[in-house]
This record gives C-alpha cells, structure tokens and sequence, in this order.
C-alpha cells in the first residue's frame, strides 16, 4: 500500500487543530502569543512537508509550553510528535557531539 504525503500527515494535522484552540484559549501574553505564533508556523510547515521547519517549530513549541504547565495542552502536543514521527519526520534535535576528544595514551 502506497501513502501519499497527505495521507501521512493528516493526523499530525487533526492533532495540531486540537492543540491550537487550546494554545489560544491560555491566559493572554507575550508568551501565549509566541506560543500561538510558532504553533500556526508548525501547522504551515506540516502541510508543507517541510522536514527542517517541522523539526525547528517542534523544539520552538515544546520549549514555550513546557513552563506554561498546561497539562492537556503538553498531552495533545505529544500527540502532534507521535503522528510527525509515525509519519517518518524528525521531530527532535541529534545530541550534541562531545565537547572534547577522547584520551588516547
């Protein structure tokens, strides 16, 4: 069976149509704004099949909700990252390369 990149990212999207409501309805200010803004640039960037953006808007979103401690927000956000994932996208950043070079004697 043969998906098409729609098929793919349709649930990443129904997803993402839950979580922006509920983004917008959090208390007014700088940070819900920001939030609000990198959420719909996430959206954009998932039905474009945008692999970087989706990866930048996904570290951008994850790292404006988690203070905010919104706990059905953070579950339907999660969500958003298993479909991206399940769909083949990179939704996280590779660890950092050590910062020093091993010993060698």
């Amino acid at each position: 069976m043969v998906f098409t990149m729609s098929e793919k990212t349709a649930p990443a999207l129904a997803k993402l149509d839950t979580l922006l409501p509920l983004i917008k309805s959090m208390p007014a200010g700088a940070d819900r704004d920001k939030l609000v803004e990198e959420g719909e640039a996430l959206q954009r960037a998932v039905a474009a099949f945008h692999m970087e953006a989706i990866r930048f808007r996904m570290h951008s979103v994850d790292r404006l909700l988690k203070p905010m401690n919104e706990a059905k927000a953070q579950a339907v956000f999660q969500e958003v990252r298993h479909e991206l994932e399940a769909a083949g996208f990179h939704t996280r950043s590779h660890a950092a390369p050590p910062t020093s070079a091993p010993k060698t004697t």
